[in-house]
């Protein structure tokens, strides 16, 4: 369901919640972390019309009024989620693809790092960290004791 929130952060702007908006829109909020073409399938459940350069287009504007962001996960597309939640970092695990959210809290001493030492000033809702989640780190130390053994 649209929120009036988006309308009027829209018409604020001078641009009109159409049709074609608000479904990219309720497909991000729906699915979260995903890419044109996860958005694209949302989008044709309801309007099978739309083509995937519409979503590119509303996409792109919709991160210019910040209604959206996005971030690189890996390979491919990048993934968008809606803006006005909380901003924070992507730990991707490789094994199983899980993404973890973490608030940019925990990267606190290396923002401030880079800001000191480099006058850098980081964009975390960008960021992601690839390595191995809990489950996975457990089953590949599992898998190499019984190698061991």
């Amino acid at each position: 369901m649209v929120t009036t929130n988006w309308q009027s952060d829209l018409r604020r702007r001078g641009y009109r919640l159409t049709p074609q908006r608000q479904l990219v829109l309720e497909a991000v909020d729906r699915l979260e972390h995903a890419t044109p073409d996860d958005i694209l399938t949302e989008v044709r459940k309801t309007a099978g019309g739309v083509n995937i350069s519409t979503v590119y287009r509303t996409l792109e504007l919709l991160e210019e009024l910040g209604l959206v962001s996005h971030a690189h996960l890996g390979h491919g597309s990048p993934t968008y989620h809606l803006a006005d939640r909380h901003h924070h970092i992507h730990l991707v695990c490789r094994d199983c693809t899980e993404i973890i959210e973490a608030d940019q809290s925990v990267a606190d001493a290396l923002t401030s790092q880079l800001r000191s030492q480099f006058g850098f000033d980081t964009d975390m809702k960008h960021f992601a960290i690839f390595g191995r989640c809990a489950a996975c780190t457990e089953k590949a130390n599992a898998k190499a004791a019984r190698n061991d053994a």
